[in-house]
């Protein structure tokens, strides 16, 4: 068994040219670490033909901290899994691995080039029409083939045994459910809503309702979840996106995963009030962005009823009254969620580019502000919100 040792890009070039025969014999290589994210190591490995492959090993420590955070690299392989099982359900919408390597926590996976970062492309205004029906497409089948409806009792318990990701979770606890709600060193938090961030310290109100949505959390195992489905995550061309990046994934509740792309959206949509100057070109997009959230939700809430209606396997699941039931308690997930999600990229400690990178700083705080207003009310209002025209209508509402 070789020891775990962090990767150079020689050593990425062996890894990759050893578990793929994409290269050839006579093939140049060439390599580069081209990871931004938080907690792993990205390689790009090339040869003289213009083919290439991503590896991607997860360091032993948080990379944005250092080796005072340390992780396990057990998120490999749950990451690993987690794509491979996703790919198996929907192969159109989730990135290709090729292989994995348990010892030295690395995997080798389809290189997207032809994609870009969804991010980046909806910050700088573009519009994909396709974007919001195959991401429905790819959250229904994920998580409705991993659930009780399409699984045994005892296959879905040990399923859920397999992907147990405590670490993983715990960051998504802290982060997402208890850090943006005290005066945590980890918080970072812009100048203009200082004020702003204070109150969420002290709303008993809004804590008591972040306080069972992590209580769902942490024991509502409902399906395979992504875990980090945020638009970092997500690749995206003219024709197809791909979800990638799945280290957080476990069995958790449906609407975390709904939720945390429906928040970036938004985030996106209010980040448009600094980002964009026009005013015109800044209406065409966030328009685009309403519409495809509304097709978002009715295309996946659409397709998972459908799925429940004719494949259920469980017989005192099919019972339309409580599938009915069902998608109306993952809605009111999804916003809590999506609630949550918008205040943490705020004030908490990983931020997102869509308002960081609004470069007036009294705009920005501005445009921050309206994420924490906005994320608070999604989450307490999240059970009298009954309908997507009715979240759309909060959300126009609070914009004047």
């Amino acid at each position: 068994m070789a020891e775990y040792r962090t990767f150079t890009n020689d050593d990425a070039m062996r890894f990759a040219d050893e578990h793929s025969g994409l290269f050839g014999d006579h093939s140049k290589l060439s390599c580069e670490e081209f990871g931004d994210g938080n907690l792993n190591l990205v390689f790009r490995v090339s040869n003289d033909k213009g083919s290439s492959l991503i590896v991607k090993q997860a360091l032993p420590y948080a990379r944005c901290v250092g080796e005072s955070w340390p992780l396990t690299i057990d998120r490999a392989r749950i990451e690993a899994e987690v794509l491979l099982k996703h790919r198996k359900l929907c192969p159109e919408h989730t990135v290709e691995v090729l292989h994995y390597d348990a010892e030295q926590a690395a995997i080798l996976m389809e290189d997207l080039k032809d994609y870009r970062i969804l991010r980046s492309e909806l910050i700088a205004a573009k519009q994909f029409p396709h974007l919001a029906e195959q991401l429905a497409s790819y959250m229904a089948n994920t998580l409705y083939y991993s659930s009780d409806f399409a699984l045994t009792g005892p296959n879905k318990k040990q399923q859920v045994g397999k992907f147990l990701n405590p670490e993983l979770c715990l960051i998504t606890e802290d982060l997402f459910f208890t850090d943006p709600y005290c005066n945590h060193e980890r918080n970072n938090i812009h100048s203009g809503i200082r004020a702003e961030a204070q109150q969420l310290w002290h709303d008993e109100v809004l804590q008591a309702e972040v306080a069972q949505l992590k209580a769902d959390f942490l024991s509502k195992p409902q399906a395979l979840l992504h875990g980090d489905l945020h638009s970092g995550s997500i690749f995206i061309n003219d024709d197809n996106c791909k979800v990638i990046d799945a280290e957080f994934g476990f069995y958790g509740p449906i609407g975390f995963d709904v939720g945390s792309l429906l928040g970036n959206l938004l985030l996106n949509y209010l980040g448009h009030f600094g980002l964009t100057a026009d005013a015109a070109a800044r209406e065409t997009q966030q328009q685009y962005l309403l519409a495809q959230i509304e097709t978002l939700w009715q295309q996946f809430s659409r397709q998972f009823s459908a799925l429940m209606s004719s494949e259920c396997r469980e017989p005192a699941l099919q019972n339309s009254l409580y599938q009915q039931r069902f998608m109306q308690q993952i809605w009111a997930d999804s916003l809590g969620y999506a609630g949550c999600e918008l205040i943490r990229r705020t004030v908490g400690l990983a931020h997102v580019a869509d308002l960081d990178t609004i470069g007036d700083s009294a705009v920005r705080g501005q445009c921050e502000a309206k994420a924490l207003k906005l994320g608070r009310e999604l989450i307490l209002q999240r059970h009298s919100l009954s309908s997507m025209a009715q979240m759309l209508t909060l959300l126009r509402y609070q914009q004047g």
